[in-house]
């Protein structure tokens, strides 16, 4: 059992503490700094299970954080990759219309790009498919040329290392029990800090709310599965996406060249019933499954934010022929008997706003004098976590 004091402490080993771990060094080489992690290693959950794209900032509207940090953070990571030697695959990406109805759609996410400083551009039908040869498009496509993908773990890894390097303390296995008069109790000990700094993930509202903050939100979590294609990684060129639904923060089922080439498609979006709910048992407390049930039943009840379809069409999604034809119908040319098994399941920490029954899209910070609550780092938080973490460093943990 481990009894030390820092200047910050820091909540979560996931992409967004170890980026603001890095900067805080940046900014203060003599501070004292830790990291607790409740798993035995970094990222374990949703930063080590995401799909590995770097988003190129065109689905988010001008006001938001994610719009602010995106281009920037794709391009951040991107050298911070090149530094490190990790590989990042640069194959583009098309967002394509199903039917004419999709097109407005289209215009609006290029208008979005373009506030947003996103290198994007309509096309043809015919000019996509010089893209990608077998997709199906009405009329024109969104091209994205910047969008890329890399392994998530490999950069995690490359993080800790840079942290160890620099004399951060990373304190593993160490789970969140509770904090009182400037101590953080845990399963290594009890932590004294200047200044904590929640990056908790699928706990942060909860964590939060023992520094009674984040009071009117809880987490929803979502289950993301997707398929991986084993025929070969030819028939898919560059990732595929199709026209988003803007009411909920879901891009719906798409390709996706992962960085050594290998094609996948998914994710689900499927309602989880607790927050670590990867299989059936996995983890399973009752106690969240209690609280976790009542919201979502209101959810589907009241239908807020269209939860009670997209409960329907995200079940539906179980059934892997029909999960298929969805992919299909954006790149007909694919053979649906090439697919193999499913990936690793995620988990999305997605944050619930109590007060309005909406699903929060942008990050929330919450802050006072001691502590620091990141609320809502869901994607593409792992394509903005470099400028994201300096922001959060200058406008909330070392702001005097």
């Amino acid at each position: 059992m481990q009894n030390k004091s820092f200047d910050y402490l820091i909540v979560g080993a996931g992409i967004i503490g170890l980026s603001i771990a890095r900067h805080l060094r940046q900014e203060k080489p003599s501070a004292r700094i830790g990291v607790i992690e409740k798993e035995s290693d970094v990222g374990a959950h949703s930063s080590g299970r995401n799909s590995g794209v770097l988003h190129a900032g065109f689905y988010y509207t001008a006001s938001s954080l994610k719009a602010r940090f995106t281009v920037e953070g794709s391009r951040a990571m991107k050298e911070y990759c090149a530094l490190k030697n990790i590989p990042v695959n640069k194959s583009g990406k098309l967002v394509v219309a199903m039917d004419e109805k999709e097109l407005e759609m289209l215009h609006e996410l290029e208008r979005r790009g373009i506030r947003n400083g996103s290198n994007v551009r309509l096309v043809s039908a015919d000019e996509a498919k010089e893209y990608e040869p077998g997709v199906f498009t009405c009329k024109k496509a969104l091209l994205s040329p910047d969008t890329s993908s890399l392994d998530p773990t490999t950069v995690l890894l490359a993080l800790k290392q840079d942290l160890l390097d620099v004399g951060v303390d990373l304190i593993f296995n160490a789970v969140f029990l509770g904090s009182k008069d400037g101590v953080v109790r845990t399963s290594q000990g009890e932590f004294t800090a200047k200044k904590v700094i929640n990056c908790a993930g699928l706990y942060a509202d909860k964590v939060a709310q023992q520094y009674g903050m984040g009071k009117k939100y809880t987490m929803i979590p979502f289950k993301g599965l997707y398929l991986k294609y084993k025929k070969n990684k030819t028939d898919i060129k560059m990732n595929v996406y199709p026209v988003p639904n803007l009411r909920n923060p879901f891009l719906g089922v798409h390709y996706t060249k992962t960085v050594d080439g290998t094609i996948k498609t998914g994710p689900t979006a499927i309602p989880a019933f607790w927050r670590e709910n990867y299989t059936f048992s996995n983890r399973f407390r009752i106690s969240e499954l209690a609280e976790i049930a009542a919201w979502e039943a209101r959810l589907f009840t009241t239908n807020a934010f269209g939860f009670r379809d997209l409960a329907f069409e995200e079940i539906h999604k179980y059934d892997r022929n029909y999960f298929i034809n969805l992919a299909v119908k954006m790149v007909p040319t694919i053979d649906p008997k090439g697919f193999g098994e499913f990936t690793r399941p995620g988990i999305r920490a997605q944050l619930l706003d109590k007060t309005t029954c909406e699903l929060v899209q942008d990050f929330v910070i919450e802050a006072d004098a001691h502590s620091v609550h990141v609320l809502n780092a869901i994607s593409p938080a792992f394509t903005c976590a470099f400028p994201f973490a300096a922001f959060v460093c200058k406008e909330y943990i070392l702001k005097e």
